[in-house]
């Protein structure tokens, strides 16, 4: 009697066990499967792939910052990034002051084209004193991660004395939309001759 007792309590133990194998998943399921995700880490130097397909790098520079750069434009952020791999392409995020994440799916070099458009210039150069850079742009609940270009502009105030001028202009790096375009106040006297 107590050997039938006891063959049934141990089927029921491995049956059970099975049973809740099958629930997690398994043992090494997900192993060599196609929809692979990590979790997110903190950024790592180096190239990698993103999910348009385009290659970017990675380098971490003094004082925390990174440096972002893809298409031979790049431009430095002062911020936690972390990325994550998705079917060996990365995904990179940066944490915001409110808590969230922000999904860079804009990279510096389409950001760039998009601001200087804006701005109707053709170039974004040391020359011209041209920078871009990854912030925080906006406060509270409106906190968004955008690229910030900056430049200096050439300009004909009242279109007969000849004055610099300085100009910005932020692209949101998840949406690629033009956020803002600043230009000093007298800027409406004053004509912006097309860039050569």
């Amino acid at each position: 009697m107590y050997k039938k007792l006891f063959s049934v309590f141990a089927l029921l133990l491995v049956a059970s066990m099975g049973f809740a194998l099958a629930e997690q998943g398994g043992v090494g399921e997900g192993e060599g499967s196609s929809e692979q995700t990590q979790e997110k880490i903190q950024v790592q130097e180096g190239e990698h792939l993103g999910e348009g397909g385009q290659t970017f790098r990675i380098q971490t520079q003094a004082n925390n910052r990174i440096k972002l750069e893809a298409g031979g434009i790049s431009a430095e952020c002062d911020c936690q990034m972390t990325q994550e791999t998705v079917q060996d392409k990365t995904k990179l995020y940066a944490g915001l002051s409110n808590g969230q994440n922000a999904e860079i799916k804009v990279m510096p070099n389409t950001a760039s084209e998009k601001a200087l458009n804006q701005l109707k210039l053709k170039t974004c150069s040391e020359e011209n004193e041209c920078s871009i850079e990854l912030k925080e742009v906006g406060s509270g609940e409106q906190t968004k991660l955008a690229y910030e270009l900056k430049t200096q502009r050439h300009s004909r105030v009242f279109g007969i004395f000849g004055a610099k001028m300085q100009v910005q202009a932020q692209v949101h790096a998840e949406t690629g939309e033009i956020v803002r375009v600043k230009k000093p106040w007298w800027a409406f006297l004053a004509l912006e001759p097309e860039e050569e």
